[in-house]
């Protein structure tokens, strides 16, 4: 990629091409990414619909599609972009996790099992969908493999902050509470929200 000072020599850059060529699907994504980089939503929505527009095939437009519903709190719009996003390649793991969190928010824990067995299979290395399966496998109550998930996830990437949250829970769960405490200090120390009631009760024991 060429070298810009700043992104809006960039956007500049890419409409340049687009002028030239507006049938380029992959101009129009990598405008939709560079608006994302801005967090301009509304025009990097419009340039990811005009890249699948022109190149139906890209799964990471219905993608990136699927995140700017979420960001919106549209689950609906989400779930049916990265379920495109599968149509058009059944192995790329990173839809199957974003299907697999959705279908959890929405309570459909089953089927979230099933889509991030998916996204971990493809992708074995896939840190967000193995903390969600291990959230999935918490509101299952099998917190003995959630938990084992866990241990793994955080010996490769000690630093991921819903790790720990999810660890803190298991903690809680077998009342060990001294070990649950730590575990919301490190997922605060990473940037992690810990809900406050969860954090009351882990300190009133």
């Amino acid at each position: 990629m060429e070298q810009f000072d700043n992104i809006d020599d960039y956007i500049e850059d890419l409409k340049g091409k687009l002028a030239n060529n507006p049938q380029c699907g992959n101009t129009h994504y990598n405008l939709g990414v560079a608006y994302l980089a801005r967090r301009d939503f509304v025009e990097a929505e419009s340039e990811f619909l005009d890249a699948v527009a022109n190149s139906p095939k890209m799964a990471e437009a219905y993608v990136q599609l699927g995140g700017i519903a979420l960001q919106r709190g549209d689950m609906k719009g989400c779930m049916n972009y990265n379920i495109q996003a599968t149509q058009q390649r059944p192995f790329f793991a990173v839809p199957w996790g974003n299907i697999g969190f959705v279908q959890l928010q929405m309570g459909e824990v089953d089927q979230a099992h099933k889509s991030l067995k998916k996204a971990i299979k493809y992708d074995p290395d896939f840190v967000q969908a193995k903390v969600t399966m291990a959230s999935v496998l918490i509101n299952m109550q099998d917190y003995e493999e959630a938990d084992k998930l866990l241990k793994d996830i955080l010996d490769a990437h000690p630093e991921f902050g819903p790790a720990w949250n999810n660890k803190a829970i298991i903690d809680a769960h077998f009342e060990q509470w001294e070990d649950a405490k730590k575990c919301i200090a490190k997922a605060e120390e990473f940037g992690f929200d810990v809900p406050e009631d969860f954090k009351k009760e882990v300190e009133s024991k």
